[in-house]
């Protein structure tokens, strides 16, 4: 039998840790085990009827057919109102993208910009899928911490030692993915100053989680605080999180024309449009009513501070700040690290610790390594309370059974 033969960039590529973990789950789940899935990065509510209704009348309407490459105009204009409504910021239809989901944008912007040698600020830890999107377009990585004891959040410091005559891009996640860290105005202003003092580097700020933010916490995208970088940025959103429509695939961002030009060229070369019925359900999101956001969110919070408090209460092994925002939790098990498991399971990594875990408890999380910050790992609790109730328990026990 033939093997298919594979592309260097791609065997630099691992596959995603977060759709592993959440795989593994439901082949456990298959074959009968009690497991708890605390992987997926998906809101457990359904989507909002209206939006429901909006690609019904779609479809019934007949919007069936191929649209615009990078979206369609109605979309396009909500887009532009949701962005001068929310974030202050001033853009055309012509400087908008819109993508089968988040993770094409970032990938047709880097299509569309890196060269191989270019390089891309990642801070750590990051969203698993930033760092091998650029070393499939024959770029490098460049991982600049943002540690524990800063709130996982980057410091203006580290990202200029990060920046070298070769940096294209800086990839900025607020509230981020995984640790639910949110930038301040003053910490992007902070950021903005390096910035500006390195003309050559572009922006883009993945703001996928921006209103899953709490206790007050007032959320501010960096184009819109250093106004002296909106022409170098790419602003990045989508309906997935806010508005509980993973599956709707549909991501947007905003930019320079030029920019979105060039990204539009990647897609008629390989994607083409999204779904037209999803176009349609995401206006009716971004134009109809909002307020289920909040009271979504005070569920969210409930079960963050009990995730808080039940994983600090695992026997001095775990460190869990809490987060200003998205729907997880970055705990540290460095206390862990050289101590066996009740199953006799030496935890020498995060993996090994998430691993033991699964076998031992049944309860699946991703370990820290694949975030690029080690030893952590994290938990989504975008699911019920009675399933994190009880995943903090085992937590609580298996922690307790390290020796």
């Amino acid at each position: 039998m033939s093997t298919a033969p594979i592309s260097e960039a791609l065997k630099a590529v691992k596959p995603s840790a977060t759709i592993a973990v959440t795989s593994k789950a439901r082949e456990l789940k298959a074959a009968g085990h009690d497991v708890i899935g605390l992987g997926a990065g998906e809101p457990d509510f359904d989507t909002p009827d209206n939006i429901k209704a909006a690609a019904i009348t779609a479809i019934n309407a007949g919007h069936t057919k191929y649209t615009a490459v990078d979206g369609i105009p109605e979309l396009k204009e909500a887009i532009c109102a949701k962005f001068k409504r929310d974030n202050e910021l001033d853009y055309t239809p012509a400087q908008v993208n819109v993508s089968p989901g988040g993770k094409p944008i970032i990938y047709n912007a880097f299509v569309a910009t890196l060269n191989p040698g270019d390089e891309v600020v990642i801070p750590t830890p990051y969203w698993v899928s930033y760092p091998d999107m650029a070393i499939l377009c024959g770029a490098k990585p460049v991982f600049a911490e943002a540690k524990a004891s800063d709130n996982y959040k980057l410091k203006p410091e580290a990202l200029e030692a990060a920046i070298t005559p070769k940096t294209k891009w800086l990839v900025l996640n607020s509230p981020s993915n995984p640790s639910g860290a949110a930038y301040t105005k003053d910490e992007l202003i902070a950021l903005g100053e390096v910035l500006l003092r390195h003309p050559h580097v572009w922006i883009l700020t993945d703001d996928m989680y921006e209103h899953l933010v709490y206790d007050g916490f007032k959320f501010y995208t960096i184009a819109q605080v250093c106004p002296e970088l909106y022409d170098r940025t790419l602003t990045m959103n989508g309906v997935s999180k806010s508005y509980a429509m993973t599956g709707w695939r549909i991501g947007y961002a905003a930019g320079p024309e030029s920019l979105i030009k060039s990204m539009r060229n990647v897609m008629t070369q390989t994607t083409s449009n999204p779904c037209s019925i999803s176009q349609y359900a995401s206006v009716e999101a971004l134009n109809g009513p909002q307020d289920f956001i909040a009271e979504r969110n005070a569920v969210f919070v409930e079960r963050r501070d009990m995730m808080v408090a039940l994983l600090n209460d695992c026997s001095g092994i775990l460190k869990c700040p809490t987060p200003e925002g998205a729907f997880y939790v970055y705990p540290s098990c460095e206390a862990a690290m050289g101590k066996t498991s009740a199953g006799g399971k030496l935890i020498q990594s995060d993996q090994d610790f998430a691993g033991a875990l699964l076998e031992e408890e049944m309860v699946a999380v991703v370990h820290g390594e694949a975030f690029g910050l080690s030893p952590a790992f994290r938990i989504s609790y975008a699911t019920s309370t009675e399933a994190l109730q009880e995943a903090g328990k085992r937590i609580q026990r298996f922690c307790a059974g390290l020796k």
